[in-house]
């Protein structure tokens, strides 16, 4: 008996719930939200929705009790980005309720792994692993899985190669910073600069820029990260050992030390197994190094905003 428990159930918790339930990956799925009615509304909206599918889990309403018991916590709770703002323009409002959340979860438990999507999502998934005293290979955020999602789409307009036959990653931040280790760039077995249609600088460009065009067409994203992290789900659920960029704690890997930063990790049942050490060359080291170090930053002011609560 499988059990995904997610707490926040706007636009991102929602869909989420949908892809997961649409996936047919679990047998339960519980919404939690801070408006019980909110959360008991989209429950049964996703139930709706599964009543013409072939299999169909469970899914309802619950409280934090719910997540002593789940194979997977998902933590979706924030403010939506407003146009203009970066993700990093959400610190202050997020750490002030992952605080709390960390408070109310310590109370009840947390028996499984945790996946954190609030963003800031690098430094927000190291402000609730720690709140929850996890280890770092059961506690973690998306990272740039969304990131990469986004670059594949991204290739695939340019060079027209299936993106099942694209093999890219982004690392570093979620967010403006992020970078592209172009020399482990794959398109369909081939370099991607002997690739037609392959620019680079736009690849970049446009992987920075999506989310927040999405955001200023029609206010937030939601179906990218929600199928993001399904899939995410589906591997741990499935033990399929894939390798996705996600943001772990890091302890030396790629140089870097005492932050969450999104890096290829093998993924399994029992959350995050192995961290995959790229070979980059100097110049993405350095790019890496530069994200990384905005990274630190931004994690520096979430700890003396937690210091003044």
């Amino acid at each position: 008996m499988s059990k995904v428990v997610i707490i926040g159930a706007g636009h991102v918790g929602s869909h989420v719930a949908r892809s997961v339930a649409a996936e047919n990956l679990c047998d339960e799925i519980v919404l939690v939200d801070k408006l019980p009615e909110k959360a008991v509304a989209q429950a049964m909206d996703v139930a709706d929705s599964l009543s013409l599918m072939p299999a169909a889990a469970r899914v309802r309403a619950g409280g934090y009790d719910e997540c002593a018991d789940a194979d997977i916590t998902v933590v979706a709770i924030g403010k939506p980005r407003e146009p203009g703002q970066t993700r990093l323009d959400l610190l202050g409002d997020s750490v002030r309720m992952i605080r709390e959340l960390g408070r109310d979860l310590r109370t009840v438990g947390v028996g499984g792994l945790v996946v954190s999507i609030t963003n800031p999502c690098d430094i927000i998934a190291d402000c609730l692993r720690r709140e929850l005293g996890m280890d770092r290979t059961r506690a973690f955020g998306t990272g740039t899985l969304l990131d990469t999602a986004r670059l594949l789409r991204v290739l695939n307009e340019q060079t027209w190669v299936p993106r099942e036959a694209i093999e890219a990653y982004v690392l570093g931040e979620h967010g403006d910073s992020s970078m592209i280790p172009y020399s482990a760039l794959s398109i369909a077995g081939r370099r991607a600069m002997d690739t037609p249609g392959f620019d680079a600088e736009e690849a970049l460009s446009r992987t920075h820029s999506i989310g927040m065009d999405i955001i200023e067409g029609k206010g937030s994203t939601e179906f990218g990260i929600g199928q993001a992290a399904a899939y995410l789900i589906r591997v741990i659920l499935t033990d399929a050992k894939a390798v996705l960029p996600l943001s772990v704690h890091l302890e030396g890997e790629y140089g870097i030390f005492g932050i969450h930063c999104g890096v290829p990790c093998v993924v399994g049942r029992n959350g995050i197994e192995r961290i995959v050490e790229l070979r980059l060359t100097d110049t993405e080291k350095e790019d890496l190094a530069r994200s990384a170090a905005v990274l630190r930053k931004y994690t520096e002011m979430a700890d003396q905003i937690t210091e003044g609560l």
